[in-house]
């Protein structure tokens, strides 16, 4: 699913009061925090997600790769903190056109 400009920027703007939903810790991206990660998009769709991460190389490839394994849209990134929408079944959220 490929969001448009106008869609990121509605998503954006929902996201912004977020709290980020699921913290990496010392052992980075393991199959638990995928899993978590993965739950949290069904319930909510819209999540943050922080990767304390010093190297931005490193950064970006593990925020690839939540994207990639959850099947999720990366909305933003600001910082350490990723934005991620992948609808789910009830489509709680209405992207506009």
């Amino acid at each position: 699913m490929k969001l448009s400009t106008k869609q990121k920027q509605y998503l954006k703007g929902l996201a912004h009061s977020l709290k980020p939903v699921v913290q990496l810790g010392a052992n980075g991206l393991t199959e638990g925090v995928v899993a978590e990660i993965d739950l949290a998009l069904g319930h909510h769709e819209l999540i943050k997600v922080k990767v304390p991460s010093d190297d931005r190389e490193e950064k970006a490839l593990i925020m690839d790769a939540i994207a990639r394994e959850t099947s999720a849209e990366k909305v933003q990134v600001i910082g350490h903190t990723l934005v991620l929408f992948r609808p789910s079944e009830e489509r709680k959220i209405q992207l506009p056109k």
